[in-house]
């Protein structure tokens, strides 16, 4: 049979019943001869409240330290898994990031993996056993542990599969697949059987939560067949069904898209637009423009320069909500009168609007059915960026769900 890589997120993993449950399900997939590994997250809220008790002792903890602290909730859910498989007769052993050994960068509280000794694991697999490893974290080349940011734990399961050559990657969370859009925006959105992996790379880029952006990348660049699957149905379902449910994010030949031109609308709340009026049009501008916002840290999205008039030009960009403020002071420093710019106006009521689709490719008329559907919608377009399989807007807040309703009817995505 096939090796097969099972992540459960926090909620997966909420309690000891839901543990259980969790052991149930595995034990299932082992029974029916598949080797198995499982990356499960921290019990859902413990990261939280660890990092909570770090702050409340100083505002700024040690980066190194918050590693070190931050890593104990995998290691609780680890172990407890282990227990609850031994507990029903299964042969389970449990390994933090560094007993496996996931390498990784020095890069505390957002480290990225750099190597896995898969050694240790295959022997235990061979050896009839199911391993469990913390995801999440891992070890530098001098032996501090490091966690890899929120979210890591699906990044950890999909570099394992990878890792192990495993046949599939299955993500198991809160939801039952990856959706058309969001359903509590558009009540009718299909959930997907399908998508690939730069579609799914898109969506998750704009604003979709279902998966963690680095765990699609990782997916995308080591060709690992992922699937998004829910927890929350009944552990002992039948298996072939439960291997059929959910999302399978894998290669365009293999998703059977030829049809379809847009496969999702995705969409951000969490942006603001900043204009930087009255610019000296000349080489160079942007980069003095933008420089110091990077140099702050501060990621820029969307882009527009506008057409020069008498030597002067208006120069917007977007970044995210949280870092607007911070933006700001940055280019009503030191940026204004470095480049002679006539004024800063910023927008933080803004929001994004995308068709996500590898159909596009190979269909025209995409962008003018966009554009007059909100047209029609009286929504104004602040700016527009595109990709080879996505096309995205800036518009007002208050229109965003309005936006994402049309443009799902306009597309037809309510049709299986």
């Amino acid at each position: 049979m096939a090796l097969i890589v099972h992540k459960y997120g926090g909620t997966s993993m909420g309690s000891t019943e839901r543990i259980k449950n969790v052991a149930k399900r595995v034990a299932k997939w082992h029974d029916a001869g598949h080797q198995i590994v499982v990356v499960p997250s921290a019990m859902s809220g413990e990261t939280n409240r660890i990092l909570g008790l770090a702050k409340e002792i100083t505002a700024q903890p040690d980066p190194r330290e918050l590693d070190m602290i931050a890593s104990t909730g995998e290691q609780v859910s680890v172990g407890l898994l282990s227990i609850a498989l031994q507990a029903i007769g299964k042969p389970a052993v449990s390994y933090a990031g560094w007993q496996v050994a996931i390498k990784t960068d020095s890069a505390y509280t957002k480290a990225r993996i750099a190597s896995i000794d898969d050694a240790k694991v295959k022997a235990d697999l061979d050896a009839g056993k199911i391993v469990i490893i913390t995801g999440f974290q891992g070890v530098d080349e001098v032996g501090n542990i490091t966690t890899l940011g929120r979210g890591g734990s699906d990044t950890s399961a999909v570099a394992v599969a990878a890792a192990l050559k495993a046949q599939e990657c299955l993500i198991y969370t809160d939801v039952d697949g990856v959706y058309t859009t969001d359903p509590r925006v558009v009540s009718d959105a299909r959930r997907l059987n399908t998508v690939t992996f730069e579609e799914m790379l898109e969506m998750a880029s704009l604003g979709s939560k279902v998966l963690q952006i680095r765990s699609v990348e990782f997916a995308g660049n080591y060709r690992m067949p992922t699937r998004v699957l829910s927890s929350l149905t009944d552990p002992l379902m039948p298996l072939e069904e439960e291997a059929n449910s959910g999302t399978l994010i894998s290669f365009e030949e293999d998703t059977h898209m030829e049809q379809a031109t847009i496969t999702g609308i995705a969409f951000n709340r969490d942006e603001a637009k900043i204009t930087v009026l009255g610019v000296p049009d000349k080489p160079g501008i942007a980069y003095q423009i933008l420089g110091p916002v990077a140099d702050a840290n501060i990621e820029v999205d969307m882009i527009i320069q506008n057409q020069s008039v008498e030597g002067k030009t208006d120069f917007t960009f977007t970044v995210p909500r949280g870092e607007y403020t911070k933006a700001m002071e940055v280019l009503n420093g030191s940026v204004k009168a470095h480049i002679g710019a006539g004024s800063i106006a910023g927008d933080s009521k803004v929001s994004k609007v995308s068709v996500v689709g590898v159909g596009m490719r190979s269909h025209v008329g995409v962008a003018s059915q966009m554009f007059r559907t909100l047209s029609e919608e009286g929504i104004n377009i602040q700016m527009i960026s595109t990709s080879e399989i996505k096309i995205s807007v800036l518009i007002d807040e208050k229109y965003m769900e309005l936006a994402v309703r049309a443009l799902h009817k306009a597309f037809g995505l309510e049709n299986a």
